[in-house]
């Protein structure tokens, strides 16, 4: 695949593609029609015959040269597959273009301070488990990590004191920078206001900007009811002190504590499967 995409990668030797693909020609009918001199065009032809997308023969004194299309069809469905799974619904190309959309809005919107201030969000949820165990997940730093970042991203960094007062430290990186060698994709640092076990939670973060600077503060409230199938949880945002310089973060609060909360939600399905599996083996040994 890398020789074929070489050969194909220089201007002239796609155009002689483009004309073998209408019909064999000779060396020299394929240099005047290419416009090019006749030993350039033959060593043209030469890489893309060793790439194996042309063929050739002698006929007299002349050498004939065709496409090969087998090769040709193979890349066409090697790049079919690649542009569907860059397309494919719900994917991260979605996801990317609707931030992308929100970036747009947010950053013409960010005139001045206080451009987002009252600004609100809202989210539920209805997760597998009981309160007191989706407690656990909202304020363990061990549980938080697994699931506290949005697609694509990794806790580098994480503190949670669950009690009022307490300090939050909240950093990340991209999930495939393994080393920590690439920059920090968001830092924020805020402090924890109501705790009720198994009930409700509230705490205040703010994103920090390239310069250590609040980008806003975010006024984050979590509740939770017991259900007969889990726990209902309802979590509202509420933006305040928005610098010109926030719009980037605000423009991800959708979608990436969206995509957040739904990794709590297969986590939590996830770690009951595990413990109901266990729970079943024991009770047949």
């Amino acid at each position: 695949m890398d020789a074929l995409l070489t050969a194909l990668a220089d201007p002239a030797r796609w155009r002689l593609v483009s004309l073998l693909a209408e019909r064999p020609r000779p060396v020299g009918v394929l240099a005047q029609l290419a416009q090019a001199r006749q030993p350039q065009t033959t060593k043209h032809l030469q890489t893309l015959e060793r790439a194996g997308l042309v063929t050739s023969h002698r006929t007299g004194r002349r050498r004939v040269y065709a496409l090969q299309p087998a090769p040709l069809r193979d890349l066409a469905a090697v790049l079919g597959r690649l542009a569907d799974t860059a397309d494919q619904a719900g994917g991260p190309r979605e996801t990317y273009d609707r931030y992308g959309l929100s970036l747009d809005a947010e950053r013409f919107a960010a005139k001045e301070p206080g451009w987002a201030d009252g600004r609100s969000f809202r989210f539920s949820r209805s997760l597998a488990g009981p309160p007191e165990l989706v407690w656990r997940h909202l304020t363990e730093a061990p549980l938080l990590v697994r699931w506290w970042t949005p697609d694509d991203l990794r806790v580098s960094e994480l503190v949670f004191e669950a009690r009022p007062g307490g300090r939050i430290i909240h950093e990340y990186r991209d999930a495939e920078d393994a080393d920590g060698s690439d920059v920090v994709a968001g830092r924020a640092e805020g402090v924890v206001d109501d705790v009720h076990p198994g009930e409700r939670l509230a705490y205040r973060l703010s994103p920090l900007l390239p310069d250590g600077s609040l980008a806003f503060t975010s006024h984050v409230e979590f509740d939770l009811r017991p259900t007969g199938a889990g726990t209902d949880l309802d979590v509202h945002w509420r933006i305040t002190g928005s610098t010109v310089g926030s719009a980037d973060f605000i423009a991800g609060i959708e979608i990436g504590f969206g995509q957040s909360l739904d990794k709590l939600a297969a986590t939590l399905a996830a770690d009951l499967r595990d413990t109901e599996h266990d729970t079943d083996t024991r009770s047949t040994q």
